[in-house]
Order: structure tokens, then sequence, then C-alpha cells
């Protein structure tokens, strides 16, 4: 019995330390309307996308009812046409479609960038609204650097003009403010 017990104790300690290094960094598995798998792993200052190493990233949380978040789309697609490479967009639906629907709703706008439903996010979303204090506004934005660092967390909508001004900047290591 006291075999058992201490084989029983080594198996919850070492469960639980693999729980909290889980909890530490965890890792999450995204699903997009093209069944891609994103993987997404989280640091100390942002996010890594693995696969995504050197290009800026960007986050969005839309809707698929929302006016502003309709009027990003072209804009999206503009970005990902100009900065093929450069550039990884990750759009997540928060108002209810399911992954088949959403797939059709990408088809339908010519979404040429990674669309994941919602549903198919697991605790991905909480995640983030836990992370950075979000409430649930859409468009909700985040911008990565090519090292997965945040460098711009922005509810609403934001002109092509100035998200290629930021894209530019972070691909030329400039500063997204400047100190005057």
């Amino acid at each position: 019995m006291k075999k058992l017990f201490l084989i029983f104790s080594t198996m919850v300690f070492f469960s639980s330390l693999a729980l909290a290094k889980q909890q530490e960094k965890p890792i999450f598995d995204l699903v997009d309307t093209n069944n891609q798998h994103i993987k997404i792993e989280h640091i100390d200052e942002g996010l890594h996308i693995i696969g995504a190493e050197g290009k800026v990233v960007f986050i969005e949380f839309f809707g698929y009812r929302c006016p502003p978040c309709l009027r990003t789309i072209p804009h999206f697609i503009n970005l990902k046409n100009k900065y093929k490479d450069k550039l990884e967009i990750i759009s997540i639906e928060v108002q209810g479609l399911d992954q088949k629907q959403l797939q059709a709703f990408a088809k339908q706008k010519g979404i040429n960038y990674h669309t994941v439903s919602d549903t198919n996010t697991g605790i991905f979303t909480n995640y983030i609204a836990q992370r950075t204090q979000w409430e649930g506004v859409i468009p909700f934005l985040i911008i990565l650097d090519q090292k997965g660092n945040a460098q711009v967390l922005q509810v609403g909508l934001i002109p092509q003009n100035v998200l290629e001004n930021v894209i530019d900047k972070l691909l030329y290591n400039k500063p997204l403010k400047s100190n005057k």
C-alpha cells in the first residue's frame, strides 16, 4: 500500500509540474477555414506564431455583422497581397459563425488570409481577453512584430494607410512613435 501511495504521489507531482509548465507557456492550436493548423505559443511580450517567424502578424477579432469589421476586409486583402510573405493575418470571427458558415463567408468576400471561427479557438479568445483586458468590442486588432512582441492593441477601424505605415516601420525596425 505504501508503494502504491508513493507511485500515486509521484504521478500527481509530475502531472502538476507538467500542468504548471503548460500554464506558464500555453500553446493554442487554431484551425482555420482551410483546415490549416495555426499554433500559437505564449511569450512574455506577445505571442509566438509558429511558422510566422520574421513576419509582422495581425490577429483580429471581428464579426460578420459588424460594419467596421466588414470595412477592414478589403484593407486586409490588399495588405496581404502587397506584403505577401512578410505579413500574416489571422482573423477570428466572434459573432457565432461556425467553421462551415465562416468558410462560405470568406469565399464570398474573397478573403486571402486565415479566418477562424471562435468555435474552433478553444480557450484562446478568453486567454486574449484576460491578457489584454479586451472586453469584446470589435474589431479588435493585435499587431505583433517579427519577434512576436505585441506592438499595437487597437479597438476600432484603422485606415489602410496607417496599417501600411505600422507594417513598414516594424519591417524596417523603426520606432512606431516619435519622441517629439
